[in-house]
């Protein structure tokens, strides 16, 4: 005979395995440190800068 199972305790660790690969997902996806975050948002000032300096004026 089968052990019986506790539905509420399957129901719960079921709910968590799917939060810790949700949070796994999130961590590749939204991981980046403040530092790289920082460098990403220079480079792209950095280049709005360029592309405006080279704009034409008519």
């Amino acid at each position: 005979m089968a052990e019986p199972i506790n539905f509420n305790k399957a129901r719960k660790a079921r709910a968590a395995t799917g939060a810790k690969r949700q949070a796994a997902e999130n961590r590749v996806r939204f991981g980046r440190t403040k530092a790289e975050k920082t460098v990403s948002k220079l480079a792209a000032e950095k280049a709005a800068r360029a592309h405006e300096d080279r704009k034409r004026e008519d």
